[in-house]
């Protein structure tokens, strides 16, 4: 799994076509806890829909997919369109198996329509997050998966302060639940402003160059 992530991150760092549109990529393997937890909470939960607990020590590389994990953070919103495009050639020209996405979970209405817009699948997001996702499978014999997530560096902010604080177990603070929900929607305006101060810029680019 190490290996498979590391490729990755490999193939990533390398592609010209990816750098002028992207700011920073993160990685992680899941932490032991964090991996413990969710399958307790997989298991209760298949007993509750009295199914089959599917996951075993031979599967767990494929059917808990976010074991290994990236982040691509990029800085105003019209830049997805280029990155999507990209991902998907890298993941063609490389063979790695696009199991899952891309689909963009939001709860917010002008990003589902901009998503929606570009081809992609969107999911509601009722705790107020905010990413795109991928889900892709290595071409080696034993198969390992990886989650790609892309997200602008305000979306980031929150997301890495709800994980801190109201990951995987959600808080019990009312204030702090609702604090989250604030910061969300800050980070979502913070986001609009970005994408308007880049928007002038280009225009004011335009205007000089004719």
């Amino acid at each position: 799994m190490r290996s498979f992530l590391r490729g990755i991150l490999g193939v990533l760092a390398e592609s010209r076509s990816l750098a002028p549109h992207i700011h920073s990529i993160i990685s992680r393997i899941k932490d032991p806890d964090h991996l413990r937890d969710k399958l307790i909470r997989k298991l209760n939960q298949a007993k509750a829909k009295k199914k089959e607990f599917r996951v075993t020590a031979r599967n767990l590389l494929t059917e808990i997919t976010d074991l290994a994990g990236v982040r691509i953070l990029h800085l105003h919103t019209w830049q997805f369109e280029n990155i999507n495009r990209v991902l998907l050639d890298i993941f063609e020209e490389h063979q790695y198996g696009l199991l899952e996405g891309p689909f963009a979970r939001t709860w917010d209405d002008e990003y589902r329509a901009f998503f929606r817009q570009l081809g992609v699948k969107t999911q509601e997001s009722p705790t107020l997050y905010t990413s795109v996702h991928y889900v892709i499978e290595s071409v080696s014999r034993r198969k390992v998966t990886c989650e790609i997530q892309v997200r602008t560096l305000m979306e980031e902010v929150w997301g890495e302060v709800d994980h801190l604080i109201n990951y995987p177990h959600p808080i019990q603070s009312v204030a702090c639940s609702e604090q989250i929900k604030v910061l969300a929607r800050a980070t979502s305006t913070a986001t609009r402003l970005v994408d308007s101060i880049f928007a002038t810029h280009r225009d004011l680019q335009r205007r000089t160059t004719h």
